[in-house]
């Protein structure tokens, strides 16, 4: 059913601080991009942030999954002294045993201010927002700077709790979620993103080494599309690494959400 390409995941822990970190060497388009990522939350109860480029904290850019008090929603935002892009969801993302593909796709060179940034779940695309702000035309983000990014937090802060695999960054394109999945049987599943362009500060995070520290071709963070951009870990161990709970091979796990019951000794 599935094509063997989605098969392991890095799992975080909140409360080990745990995040993947890279600061690019080189500074690349800071207008057009495409983030893809599967995701699979532990705790709906603290906002996740799954990827995210820092500046400072007036500076910023952050997919993010907010808390229950914001009802789980998906929240893409650029920050600079303002919300220069705020798309806030309506739609919740707080199923824990369930795996979700969220892409977010950047092109502020576009003339119709909808077109610059799109969000797609499980291959739609969302077009009803609580929060709907798009950035002006060849607007440039803080992504693809000369600084730190991000995947599994904001800098010091929301971490992620809960897995992600097979994360792909494309630097320079705008794409449609047909390039990291297809339905099958009704169901939204992965493919093989290789023959992607990725650019310059392009990724492909597929989770499989167990290593941990220090960017390398065998630690988590290894990059997989062939530009060996290397990602470094902090707060992750080798448990947390190439773990077989995954899109092609979901885990039955506890519910946070079901808390009606009775405990029968």
């Amino acid at each position: 059913f599935y094509a063997g390409v989605a098969t392991q995941s890095l799992r975080f822990d909140d409360g080990s601080s745990a995040y993947l970190t890279r600061t690019p060497d080189d500074a690349s388009n800071r207008r057009t991009f495409t983030w893809s990522g599967w995701v699979k939350r532990c705790s709906p109860a603290t906002t996740n942030v799954v990827f995210s480029s820092y500046v400072d904290s007036s500076n910023f850019f952050a997919i993010r999954l907010r808390e229950n008090g914001d009802n789980g929603r998906l929240e893409v935002i650029h920050y600079s002294s303002g919300n220069d892009l705020n798309l806030t969801t309506t739609q919740v993302i707080r199923d824990v045993s369930a795996w979700y593909n969220i892409v977010v796709a950047i092109d502020t060179t576009q003339g119709t201010n909808t077109n610059r940034a799109k969000v797609y779940i499980n291959g739609s695309q969302v077009t009803d927002f609580s929060v709907a702000t798009y950035p002006s035309e060849n607007f440039d983000t803080d992504v693809n700077i000369v600084d730190a990014h991000y995947v599994g937090s904001l800098a010091a802060g929301n971490y992620h709790d809960g897995y992600l695999s097979d994360v792909n960054f494309i630097d320079g394109l705008q794409l449609t979620p047909t390039s990291f999945g297809e339905t099958k049987n009704g169901v939204w599943i992965p493919i093989n993103t290789s023959g992607l362009t990725f650019g310059t500060n392009g990724f492909r995070l597929q989770m499989k080494q167990s290593g941990v520290g220090t960017a390398s071709t065998s630690t988590i963070g290894a990059d997989t599309s062939g530009e060996d951009n290397h990602w470094t870990s902090s707060g992750i161990v080798a448990s947390d690494c190439a773990m077989p709970d995954s899109p092609e091979n979901n885990f039955c796990t506890m519910n946070p959400l079901d808390t009606v019951g009775t405990i029968v000794s």
